[in-house]
């Protein structure tokens, strides 16, 4: 049983018996002597969908859930739903449009180095890689004159996803966008 101080974002912990995937950490270290750090938790409920504040001492353990994590692939969309399939035994899971609303705008059919959790043969959430390249499929022309500055425009990316990306770069450049924040990192 891990510690609240072990705590990462994407570990599933077991609270009364449902998964939940921990999404934020806050860390709070009060100024009085002797007063234990406090760590602010933000999970996701596995089956409901819905967010939970916990907040536990630096000692306080945890139960860890019993999930599997495996990697998979995005195979194709059923309606709505979004299937995925395990690469290593090739059987499939999928996804419905509530679960996948955050992560939509970061998957192609080509990413690698996705995570599946896993609970008893059941798919519960995506773990995506820290950054993913996708191309421009729309922005303003480029700007005579602009360089390397900070200077940016708003660009239309291949999942639709909308980010600001710097002026001098054109339709059909790839770029690295962070899964985390949502931001442009840098060309692929």
């Amino acid at each position: 049983m891990p510690r609240a101080s072990d705590l990462k974002n994407g570990m599933v912990i077991d609270l009364n018996g449902i998964p939940h995937l921990v999404k934020q950490i806050e860390v709070k270290s009060p100024s009085a002597r002797g007063a234990a750090t406090l760590y602010k938790i933000r999970y996701t409920n596995m089956q409901t969908g819905n967010k939970l504040d916990e907040t536990y001492k630096g000692d306080d353990l945890v139960k860890d859930a019993d999930c599997e994590k495996v990697p998979v692939q995005f195979s194709y969309k059923d309606g709505d739903n979004w299937v995925f399939m395990n690469t290593s035994d090739y059987s499939q899971y999928e996804l419905g449009p509530e679960l996948m609303e955050e992560f939509a705008p970061y998957i192609t059919e080509s990413l690698e180095g996705m995570l599946g959790l896993l609970m008893d043969g059941k798919l519960l959430t995506l773990i995506l890689p820290a950054a993913v390249e996708l191309e421009i499929v729309e922005t303003v022309p480029e700007m005579k004159g602009a360089s390397a500055t900070s200077r940016s425009k708003p660009a239309k990316l291949i999942t639709g996803l909308e980010v600001q990306v710097p002026e001098y770069l054109e339709q059909g450049e790839v770029v690295r966008v962070s899964t985390v924040t949502g931001k442009y990192l840098s060309r692929a």
